[in-house]
């Protein structure tokens, strides 16, 4: 069944409020809606608006649940992959200490554990975690913890002599501080008079 937009019969609360302008300017040039036709209009719109507002709501709620999820998902299985690479770095580890155990060359075991050491570098480069440089370096708070200081003639005051364990950094943030000895002043001789 098609409408006729001239066609005056069709129930009121189908109408647009311009279908009931113009429908009240043909039938009275000077009518205007009535009370009820309007109160019609702004019920309708009410309901739509609360609809409108209980789907969003809806989805606000579904997108806060998601996320969640997700946040948790990421919390407990972020470090996956690193686990994976590390399992790697462990085999090889558990293969040095096999052949250390029968006995085998010194030389080529130290290389072994070398190619471990260097094999476990670059997995934490792979994931941004990098050495703090330390030695020879001016000492940073930030970056260092002292552990102990030694008179040196050889070096500033305050200058990394030796790193006792090594400090990283995951990308910008300290995940563990260099522990070092740093140089201090060397005590002066007595002046002779």
């Amino acid at each position: 069944m098609t409408t006729d937009p001239k066609d005056h019969s069709a129930p009121a609360e189908n109408q647009t409020e311009e279908q009931v302008l113009e429908n009240a300017g043909e039938n009275n040039a000077e009518a205007t809606p009535t009370e009820e036709d309007v109160l019609l209009r702004l019920a309708r719109e009410n309901e739509e608006l609360k609809d409108r507002a209980l789907r969003l709501a809806a989805e606000m709620e579904n997108l806060r649940r998601r996320t969640q999820r997700d946040v948790a998902d990421a919390r407990s299985f972020g470090i996956a992959n690193f686990a994976r690479d590390m399992l790697a770095v462990s085999d090889n580890l558990q293969r040095a200490l096999q052949a250390a155990e029968q006995g085998g060359d010194i030389e080529q075991l130290v290389q072994g554990v070398q190619m471990v050491f260097q094999q476990f570098h670059d997995v934490l480069a792979k994931y941004h975690i990098e050495v703090i440089p330390a030695v020879g370096q001016p000492f940073d708070p930030n970056l260092h913890e002292a552990v102990q200081q030694m008179p040196s003639n050889e070096h500033p005051p305050m200058t990394v002599l030796h790193e006792v364990e090594r400090g990283y950094r995951l990308h910008d943030r300290i995940v563990r501080p260099s522990k070092v000895i740093v140089s201090s002043a060397a005590p002066q001789a007595p002046a002779e008079s």
